[in-house]
């Protein structure tokens, strides 16, 4: 994991990835809701697969800043 990669901190709009375990690929999905307090951090995120799920922050999940990751509007 590179060095500038952040783990908390997140924002509604950050880009979350996961890395692939047990054989899985990578997932990427888009906090939409911040929960828990600090040093409690979790977050609901809807998956590039259109479902949500509640992520805890670990080893292998990474925020990326949505100001960094601009999403395709269309345009």
């Amino acid at each position: 994991m590179a060095s500038n990669e952040r783990t908390s901190a997140a924002r509604v709009g950050d880009v979350i990835e996961t890395r692939g375990t047990h054989g899985r690929p990578a997932r990427r999905g888009e906090i939409v809701e911040l929960l828990g307090g600090d040093g409690h951090e979790h977050y609901r995120v809807r998956w590039d697969e259109q479902h949500e799920s509640i992520v805890y922050p670990a080893d292998g999940v990474v925020i990326i800043p949505a100001r960094e990751h601009p999403r395709n509007t269309g345009g």
